[in-house]
């Protein structure tokens, strides 16, 4: 997909400073933040409960972390997800 995106991406540094904490969060664990949320953060209230959807779906549970990463990682390779 060489395409430009529809929609841009915010810059992380530029973000609205609520979604401050969730980004730094992010740059920690993963060394970047998901375009999924530089794309949520255009609208701050949805970035920051789409953070805390990630979080409760994610997290600790009946199910272990790394099974929900690796079926992450599956449904996007069967969506052609380039990322």
């Amino acid at each position: 997909m060489d395409q430009e995106p529809r929609v841009t991406r915010v810059d992380p540094a530029a973000a609205d400073p609520t979604l401050r904490e969730s980004f730094d969060g992010f740059l920690r664990a993963r060394g970047k933040v998901p375009n999924l949320f530089r794309i949520a953060a255009h609208n701050p209230p949805v970035g920051r409960t789409l953070s805390a959807h990630l979080d409760a779906v994610m997290g600790p549970g009946t199910v272990g972390e790394l099974l929900k990463e690796l079926c992450a990682v599956r449904v996007s390779q069967l969506n052609s997800c380039e990322y």
